[in-house]
């Protein structure tokens, strides 16, 4: 005779399993905070993104196309960004190894204070994937994937001389201290104007990479030094701040970028800002998702090198009108 359980039976049984259903969450988990309320995805399919604030349209970049890329590789994301405060990305790196995250993908917010949080990563076997910024330290992370900073800043100061025709005074507004880049840029800058005699750097502020700061700071400067010919700033944000000094003071000065910002590629157009030095940031966040990808399908292993550098291009008014979203169309 056939076994029939009684009604009671199935009942506790349906209870145990809807009790079961709710322990386990399911359902997807993507967005931009790190309040950690949702499930997370299984560990396989989370690759976490984390940059600086996407109020700055080349951050906004990076994160657009890591995510991007990354669901196309059939991952889900959580995106979050740091602000350049390593307490709070610190936190995020939490987040990330408490949900058993596959890969993160980093800007990250100092070459000195990231180090600790990218080892917590390596420790609970969640590599990590630098863009953009470097780092102090090889070793921790797989991949520090970034722009040819050097290179670009070549292509910019050669391009500040020819416009500075070899000569005059000038400013030169650098990024954050902490940040690698800054000094990079700022030593390939000099590496071509102190090889000309004429050429009389008068000012040299950092504005933090922040625009406002800028505007403010080349006031200043302007106010110091009323014969400046020129001004190089160490990224696009700051190079709009020092620009509407310049419009202010109405005063004809050249100034150059780096980045490759629509804002100021839009203003080259116009010929306002003269040149900034390109840093294909998409493509940079893509290679760092594809990377993580072959990592964690060969098992934690990687053919290519720790440290990778793309180089840069200049962008002035001969090919401004080709340049969208960090990228020269047709290159």
């Amino acid at each position: 005779m056939k076994y029939l359980p009684s009604r009671r039976a199935l009942l506790a049984v349906g209870a145990a399993s809807v009790l079961a259903l709710a322990a386990c969450g399911g359902g997807d988990d993507e967005g931009s905070s790190g309040s950690g309320e949702s499930a997370a995805p299984a560990a396989s399919k989370l690759v976490v993104i984390i940059t600086p604030s996407p109020d700055n349209v080349f951050f906004k970049a990076e994160q657009d196309a890591a995510a991007a890329q990354a669901k196309k590789l059939g991952y889900e994301t959580l995106v979050l960004s740091h602000d350049d405060d390593p307490t709070k990305q610190s936190q995020q790196f939490d987040t990330a190894i408490s949900r058993k995250a596959a890969a993160i993908i980093l800007d990250n917010a100092g070459a000195d204070a990231s180090v600790t949080a990218i080892q917590r990563a390596k420790d609970a076997n969640i590599p990590t994937f630098l863009i953009d910024r470097e780092i102090n330290k090889t070793g921790v992370a797989v991949a520090q994937i970034v722009s040819n900073n050097a290179q670009g800043a070549g292509l910019g100061g050669q391009e500040f001389a020819k416009l500075m025709g070899n000569k005059g005074e000038y400013a030169e507004l650098t990024g954050k201290p902490t940040d690698t880049n800054a000094g990079v840029r700022s030593k390939g800058y000099h590496g071509i104007l102190d090889q000309y005699p004429d050429l009389k750097m008068v000012a040299q502020q950092s504005a933090n990479w922040d625009q406002a700061e800028a505007l403010q700071k080349t006031q200043t400067i302007l106010q110091a030094h009323p014969n400046i010919k020129g001004i190089i700033a160490g990224n696009d944000t700051m190079a709009l701040g020092a620009w509407a000094a310049v419009q202010a003071a109405k005063k004809d000065i050249v100034v150059v970028g780096f980045d490759g910002s629509p804002d100021v590629v839009s203003s080259i157009q116009k010929k306002a800002i003269k040149a900034t030095v390109l840093q294909p940031a998409s493509k940079i966040a893509e290679m760092a998702v594809d990377q993580a990808d072959a990592y964690i399908k060969a098992g934690g292993k990687t053919d290519q090198p720790e440290k990778q550098s793309i180089d840069c291009v200049l962008v002035n008014p001969d090919n401004a009108d080709s340049v969208k979203n960090f990228a020269v169309e047709g290159s």
